[in-house]
C-alpha cells in the first residue's frame, strides 16, 4: 500500500515484548510500531486513529519515562461502551500497541497463564478521559483525553464533507476531500504530537483501587 509521505515522519513507539522472547520470535523482545501499523490495522487513517496512537504514546511515556514499556504488562480502560461511536477503533489501536485484549485475547501459557492478555482491556470504565492505562507491576495509572478542537479541519471541508460522505462528490472534489482529510491527520501527528493541549495526561488516582 502506498501511504502519504508524512507517515514516515510520525514518531514510532517501541516496547519490550517478553512473550516474543519466550517463544523465540525475537532475541531481544524489542518491538517498534509505527503509525502505518495502526493504519494497516484500522484500514484507514483518520483523526480517531491518530488520536488513539498519540494517547497511548503519551500514556506510555507518562508511566515508563525513558524505560521501554512492557507489552502485556499494561491494562487499558475505555470510558465508553465497545459499540459507542469510535470507541472500538480506539480500543483496537490500544490493543495493538499494548497487547491488552478483551475476553477474546490470549489466555496465557500453562497453569499460571503466563503472558496472558485476556481481560486486560475493559469498557464502560469510570474514568475521566477517553481511555486510561495502568501498569500491572506498579499499579500506577494515567488517564488520557484528546482535544480534537485543537486541530480543526480546513474550512474547505464544510462544503466538501456533505457531498463526499453522501457519494455526490465528483472525482476532483473527492480528491480534494481526501487531501484535506489527511492534512488534518498530518497536523495532529506532526505539528501537535507533543502538544499537552491536544493530548491531556493526568495521574489516575483510582488505578490500583
Amino acid at each position: 500500500m502506498s501511504f502519504p509521505d508524512f507517515f514516515d515522519k510520525v514518531p514510532a513507539i517501541s516496547l519490550r515484548e517478553p512473550l516474543a522472547v519466550f517463544l523465540g520470535a525475537s532475541t531481544t523482545g524489542e518491538i517498534t510500531y509505527t503509525y502505518a501499523d495502526a493504519v494497516k490495522l484500522a484500514g484507514h487513517s483518520c483523526p480517531t486513529v491518530a488520536a488513539a496512537y498519540l494517547m497511548v504514546r503519551e500514556g506510555l511515556r507518562y508511566l515508563y519515562g525513558d524505560d521501554l514499556p512492557e507489552r502485556g504488562g499494561i491494562e487499558v480502560y475505555m470510558r465508553d461502551g465497545r459499540e459507542s461511536g469510535t470507541t472500538g477503533v480506539t480500543a483496537s489501536v490500544a490493543t495493538l500497541l499494548t497487547g491488552a485484549a478483551s475476553e477474546t485475547g490470549f489466555g496465557g501459557i500453562g497453569e499460571r497463564q503466563r503472558f496472558g492478555r485476556r481481560n486486560l482491556l475493559q469498557f464502560d470504565a469510570d474514568i475521566d478521559g477517553v481511555l486510561a492505562l495502568r501498569r500491572r507491576d506498579t499499579g500506577r495509572g494515567v488517564s488520557l483525553d484528546f482535544n480534537g478542537a485543537r486541530v480543526p479541519p480546513d474550512p474547505g471541508m464544510r462544503t466538501l464533507f456533505p457531498d463526499a460522505v453522501s457519494g455526490r462528490a465528483d472525482e476532483s472534489q473527492q480528491k480534494r476531500f481526501a487531501q484535506l482529510w489527511q492534512d488534518r491527520v498530518a497536523r495532529i501527528l506532526l505539528d501537535h504530537a507533543d502538544d499537552p493541549e491536544l493530548v491531556r495526561a493526568r495521574a489516575w488516582a483510582t488505578a490500583s483501587s
